[in-house]
């Protein structure tokens, strides 16, 4: 059979198919706006798994400081799932950011433990807070505008209007947001994270020992002395008066740690705190 000679210098032909027509551009635009749709709900799903464990750390934490759960309490993940009706995700997370806070404890082999509160500790956080508050209430003075010393004063007049200056819940309330307030007049925001954290790790100790001795009616008059130097705009009276009022807390302490609470005449609150909630077990 002949076989057809192919010239030197040139190529065959080769069977081309039929063309693959490119997608019209309505199709392009429909799988953009698909491929936006997913990424924005990835997106979504991130932030719902990071509000999920802002929610579970918010309600342990407030949980460990008003003693719902008490200082050396071990803590069962599953059981606080239950709880919170969460995940296990969030609330893992959430007591990781609790340990770093010195609120928890992972104890090998056995689990998660509320930290336990000592006197020693807390009059050391005390120590730390003369050093750094006295110093930022100086700033707070310089810093501060005429709408900042409205909110302060704001802060103690509600506390005073909720609960009559005389219980220990609204001693902690007050005491915690003027502190931290101050803090944030002082212009540093690492100022105010260090007090808004010093406050935190003592809450639970107020609770559970300085109620039978606080006199919350004298640590009013003490935040109305600092507030009195702020509206004068005195930084060295703000100073004296804040290192006086730590000072005076930091006396009661050592109160109870040589004498136990309740004697020496030092006077009682005007009303002991509301007893903790009723327990779920969480072992």
């Amino acid at each position: 059979m002949a076989q057809a000679r192919i010239e030197r210098g040139t190529r065959p032909k080769r069977k081309t198919g039929t063309a693959v027509a490119s997608p019209a551009p309505a199709e392009k635009e429909r799988e953009k706006a698909r491929d936006r749709d997913k990424e924005r709900e990835k997106d979504r799903e991130k932030d719902k798994g990071a509000s999920l464990s802002d929610r579970a750390y918010q309600q342990i934490k407030e949980m460990i400081l008003t003693l719902f759960f008490l200082p050396g309490q071990y803590l069962n993940e599953a059981a606080i799932c239950d709880l919170l009706k969460l995940g296990r995700t969030p609330v893992h997370q959430a007591l990781q950011l609790l340990q770093v806070e010195g609120l928890v404890e992972v104890v090998p082999r056995k689990g998660v433990i509320v930290r336990p509160d000592s006197i020693n500790e807390v009059i050391e956080i005390l120590d730390a807070r003369i050093l750094v508050e006295v110093e930022m209430v100086r700033r707070a003075v310089a810093n501060s505008t005429k709408e900042d010393i409205k909110e302060l004063a704001g802060i103690l007049e509600k506390t005073n209007r909720r609960h009559g200056g005389g219980s220990l819940d609204a001693f902690v309330e007050s005491d915690r947001a003027f502190h931290v307030k101050l803090s944030a007049m002082s212009g540093n925001a690492i100022l105010a994270d260090f007090v808004r954290l010093m406050h935190e790790r003592s809450t639970r100790f107020w609770y559970l020992h300085l109620w039978q001795t606080v006199d919350v009616y004298a640590a009013g008059r003490e935040h109305r002395t600092i507030l009195e130097a702020m509206e004068t705009r005195d930084p060295e009276r703000a100073a004296r008066a804040m290192r006086k009022h730590i000072e005076n807390l930091r006396e009661r302490l050592q109160h109870i740690l040589h004498h136990g609470p309740g004697r020496g005449g030092v006077r009682p609150a005007a009303t002991p705190p509301a007893q903790p909630r009723a327990r779920r077990a969480v072992t």
